[in-house]
């Protein structure tokens, strides 16, 4: 698919936006990333019902078969790579109010697969910026992610290679692109969403099948001693299951990794009829 064609609400056409889209101007929507192999979504039914639970929670009404549409649509023709959905509320006028006639935009595009960066160890910094729990977008894929891509900025200056926020009463919520899972006596401990903590997919799969995998994870409120030395994970539905830490110790493949990743694999293989270690993916030693 051509980084110069996109989904456009109904059709696929070349890439276009109206200058007076408030998604642009205000970053008035959100989006959602999926991993695609062999024309088929991993977690389809997840990343649909994140979606459409963001777009309503910021009251722009697009009708589920279209993103199910959109989305399948963004999946065959990738073929293997990732897909984007980015809705806005649309064009409007000049302010803040709703426009009065809304005609949300829906714009899909396609990118190459990073195998590489599946699993891949990562050295985190711990951001001078916070997460700020209070507000209703730290809990939706918010087109507003301008604190990421200058707290990650300011990580990669300092030799680390994604940044961590804690929120603003100083609990550890996320890191600039990933869910945070400290493992602990082989625990896997999350910070709950009323932290400030994105929905992830694929941290929503790992709570529902941790024990089906003979593991134990739990949501709770987690203060940044208890990250400090620890083995961090850091999720998200294309680098799938990253080892992290914030200190200089070298990354392990622990056990509870490894049957993690196994898992994940499994329910992606499962899903689009391949493992993705098949194209690449691979744990380090």
């Amino acid at each position: 698919m051509s980084g110069s064609v996109v989904w456009r609400n109904d059709r696929f056409e070349d890439a276009a936006i109206d200058p007076s889209d408030r998604g642009l101007l205000l970053a008035d929507g959100v989006f959602d990333t999926a991993l695609v192999i062999d024309g088929r979504a991993a977690f389809r039914e997840r990343h649909l019902d994140r979606l459409a639970d963001a777009l309503a929670a910021l009251s722009i009404a697009v009708p589920r078969e279209t993103l199910v549409r959109a989305h399948d649509a963004l999946a065959a023709r990738c073929g293997t790579g990732s897909i984007r959905l980015t809705v806005t509320r649309g064009p409007g006028p000049r302010g803040l109010g709703f426009p009065p006639e809304p005609r949300p935009t829906l714009l899909g595009s396609a990118a190459p697969l990073a195998p590489a960066a599946m699993f891949a160890p990562l050295r985190l910094a711990l951001s001078d910026i916070r997460r700020n729990e209070t507000s209703p977008t730290s809990r939706v894929k918010s087109l507003a992610y301008l604190d990421a891509v200058l707290a990650n900025h300011a990580a990669r200056r300092a030799g680390a290679d994604e940044a961590l926020f804690l929120n603003a009463a100083g609990r550890l919520a996320s890191t600039a692109l990933a869910n945070l899972f400290v493992v602990r006596r082989g625990v896997l401990l999350t910070p709950p969403l009323a932290d400030g903590v994105l929905p992830g997919t694929l941290r929503g799969w790992i709570l529902d099948n941790a024990g089906r995998l003979g593991l134990a994870a739990e949501e709770r409120p987690l203060l940044l001693e208890e990250a400090v030395g620890a083995p961090l994970l850091a999720t998200n539905s294309l680098r799938l299951v990253s080892p992290a830490r914030l200190d200089e110790a070298p990354h392990e493949a622990s056990p509870v990794l490894r049957r993690l990743a196994d898992g994940v694999c499994a329910a992606i293989a499962a899903e689009c009829g391949m493992d993705p270690r098949a194209l690449g993916a691979a744990l380090a030693d």
